[in-house]
């Protein structure tokens, strides 16, 4: 009489592969890891410079300014908002830490008072959209207009000049090689993840973004945590917008303008879903990154402005048509 002996098989190469590709296409970042993989191929190949390491660090301290921003923006659209006064935030913290240190105000009071207000107008944010229910698109395009105004009264017109070095050093120096900006974003990234996945507070921000009436109904404090988020995507559009002036060396009034729509695309090209409850800290970084890697692979290529600027618009417009298809199955 014969036994059967089961034998456990070893799965395949192959099988490994798919399991690892269907886990990593299922992530939110997956389609911008994949965009600058394979642009950054196809510019390695058109052109010479793009692979030199004076290069990479150019493109990485570009795209650190909009990547920290985006993280803030990240947030915000987790829990269904928008906030589209990011670019004049950036703009006002940057001036206020400009204008205190051009005055001999101390390296960290500047700071200081720059972080602040950014954080202030993302708490005037969060109070209008939690506690009074306004919606957020016309509240922070309402500040949008109110804090550019400001940035404009600040300077006068004129660029503050007279930085203090220590600050410029922030957007203009290195260590070990890498641009101080690159450092910056990736601590603030690693500790923004940490938050997200390993503390309560994440679990709640992700939980609104989902159903806020089930959020509501299990015992979660929606307008405090909405508050928050709002605060927090402020402060952090003060660090991007400080590190932005003191990569310029001057404080103007134009600084940050425009970045609103680069720090949105970002977040919702790494996969921030539009409709809430989906996304991650790295995903908005890939999003920045990707943005970056565009534009410097225009410009290697003698591309005029007037194409680079149709060129990302058409890439924001393909990230918000995959969004779509990706929320349809939820939906």
């Amino acid at each position: 009489m014969k036994t059967a002996t089961s034998r456990t098989q070893s799965p395949s190469l192959l099988d490994v592969a798919h399991r690892a590709w269907t886990a990593f296409a299922r992530r939110p970042e997956s389609g911008a890891i994949l965009s600058v993989l394979v642009i950054g191929i196809f510019l390695s190949i058109a052109t010479t410079q793009f692979l030199t390491v004076a290069n990479l660090m150019l493109v990485a301290r570009g795209f650190a300014f909009t990547a920290i921003a985006a993280m803030g923006a990240f947030l915000v659209i987790v829990t269904g908002g928008i906030d589209l006064s990011v670019g004049s935030v950036m703009g006002l913290a940057g001036l206020t830490a400009a204008f205190l240190s051009a005055n001999g105000t101390s390296f960290l009071v500047a700071l200081m008072a720059g972080l602040a207000a950014g954080a202030l107008v993302g708490l005037v944010n969060g109070l209008f959209t939690a506690h009074m229910n306004l919606a957020p698109f016309m509240v922070t395009l309402g500040m949008l207009s109110v804090v550019r105004g400001i940035d404009v009264a600040i300077t006068g017109g004129t660029p503050i000049q007279g930085i203090d070095p220590a600050i410029t050093w922030l957007g203009q120096g290195y260590v070990l090689g890498i641009p101080v900006p690159v450092w910056i974003m990736v601590v603030l990234g690693i500790l923004l993840t940490i938050v997200m996945k390993r503390t309560t507070f994440g679990w709640y921000v992700y939980a609104i973004g989902g159903n806020i009436e089930a959020a509501r109904l299990s015992g979660v404090r929606v307008r405090r945590v909405k508050a928050a988020v709002y605060t927090i995507a402020g402060l952090l559009a003060a660090i991007g917008g400080i590190l932005l002036t003191a990569r310029l060396g001057v404080g103007e009034s134009t600084s940050g303008t425009g970045y609103e729509l680069d720090v949105i695309a970002a977040a919702v090209i790494g996969g921030t879903s539009l409709t809430g409850g989906q996304g991650s800290v790295a995903g908005a970084i890939w999003g920045a990154a990707l943005l970056g890697v565009v534009r410097n692979g225009l410009v290697l290529l003698g591309v005029s402005d007037f194409w680079q600027t149709i060129a990302i618009g058409l890439v924001i417009i393909f990230a918000v048509v995959i969004d779509r298809y990706r929320s349809r199955p939820a939906a």
